[in-house]
């Protein structure tokens, strides 16, 4: 049973490892702007968009064709990772304020 504990802490390890290594985007999002519109990302691979809400009101990060969505309120950080991506230009956007949008090209 040892063995069992040591390997699973092991693979533990191991994922936690791999997470901090994915390419990381930053996404602001502040009261009805988004930053940046556009930006690339690798294809085939997984990566994370860091997303921040700088405004003083609620923002839904959301990416029908990535199938992500994410609620911040004011002040909020977090972030969706992404999964292996064929290349292609994936539209993102504040859900409360649908104007604010960008696009990640994924090559």
């Amino acid at each position: 049973m040892h063995k069992f504990w040591m390997a699973l802490a092991a693979a533990t390890l191991m994922t936690g490892a791999h997470a901090v290594d994915l390419p990381t985007f930053k996404v602001t999002i502040k009261d009805g702007t988004i930053s940046p519109t556009r930006f690339e990302a690798p294809a085939g691979q997984r990566f994370k968009i860091e997303i921040t809400n700088a405004g003083k009101s609620p923002a839904e990060f959301e990416s029908i064709q990535l199938r992500k969505e994410k609620v911040l309120g004011p002040g909020v950080t977090s972030f969706v990772v992404v999964n292996a991506t064929s290349p292609g230009e994936y539209v993102y956007f504040d859900d409360f304020h649908p104007q604010a949008r960008g696009t990640v090209v994924v090559k």
